[in-house]
């Protein structure tokens, strides 16, 4: 008995009490041996290889194996389509003041917010100026709401369009912020005097001869400006657009240019060419 007793007693140098306690002490502390088991599978799985789904030497597109790839989001130089585009694009280089005239999609609106683009780019002009007459095709919508900008801003959405095609709706954000890109109505132009800007006047098939001549004298000193419109799709009633009496009337002065492109310079859907010849 006592052999047995002593056999079953706890280590030698222990009170019972001291054996029991160790006995319990790995089941005492369970977060810590948690925390250790997690330590080691962290650190085994750091040490294991990663395997690229896709390796580097595969190079993907979306476009598949053509070698021409998508353009970014924004383009920095456009180049002209047609002789006429490249005329239209000369005589806004050269000159202080253009006339650009001609059917939908033959790229005149596009073509002088890009030169506008690159001017204010390289540091010629300080600031953009868009300007845009706020009447429906058609229809009206009544009153809108909102301030000024959410008024205008129905109208004026293809000079947005332009302007976050060649600088990005981040870059055009902050430009319109700090007023280096204004988009005002003509409605507000009178008595203005526009120095080292360039101005966009677009859609201007929709303005009096009244209008025009009052915008056409808002050029300032290091200015050029540029009037865009088709004088056979105006929205006002018949013979209330200016623009074509106001083109023939600039044509005689030298330093004024005047360009009219045609049907074969459209660069949307080739239908819309034409339809226009039939239209």
């Amino acid at each position: 008995m006592r052999a047995a007793a002593k056999s079953a007693s706890p280590s030698k140098g222990l009170s019972c009490r001291e054996a029991l306690f160790c006995c319990h002490l790995p089941s005492a502390f369970p977060q810590e041996s948690q925390m250790a088991k997690r330590a080691a599978r962290i650190a085994a799985s750091k040490n294991e290889p990663v395997v690229s789904l896709y390796p580097a030497e595969q190079t993907w597109s979306p476009l598949g194996d053509d070698d021409q790839h998508r353009e970014q989001s924004y383009v920095r130089k456009v180049r002209p389509q047609s002789d006429n585009q490249r005329r239209l694009l000369k005589a806004i280089g050269d000159g202080n003041l253009t006339v650009a005239l001609g059917p939908a999609g033959t790229g005149k609106t596009y073509l002088a917010i890009s030169a506008a683009v690159e001017a204010f780019e390289e540091g010629r002009v300080a600031r953009i100026m868009l300007s845009r007459p706020a009447v429906e095709a058609g229809e009206s919508l009544g009153f809108l709401p909102g301030d000024l900008q959410e008024k205008l801003a129905p109208y004026l959405r293809p000079l947005y369009d332009a302007l976050s095609d060649r600088l990005g709706g981040k870059r055009l954000r902050a430009l319109l912020a700090d007023g280096s890109i204004e988009i005002a109505p003509i409605a507000y132009m009178r008595g203005r005097t526009l120095n080292n800007a360039f101005i966009v006047i677009d859609e201007a098939q929709n303005c009096t001869y009244g209008q025009i001549k009052m915008l056409l004298t808002r050029l300032g000193w290091h200015s050029t400006m540029v009037l865009t419109g088709d004088p056979d799709q105006s929205d006002l009633l018949p013979g209330m657009s200016g623009l074509a009496d106001i083109a023939a009337r600039l044509s005689e002065l030298p330093d004024v240019a005047v360009v009219t492109l045609d049907e074969k310079d459209i660069v949307r859907h080739p239908l819309v060419a034409s339809m226009l010849t039939v239209l």
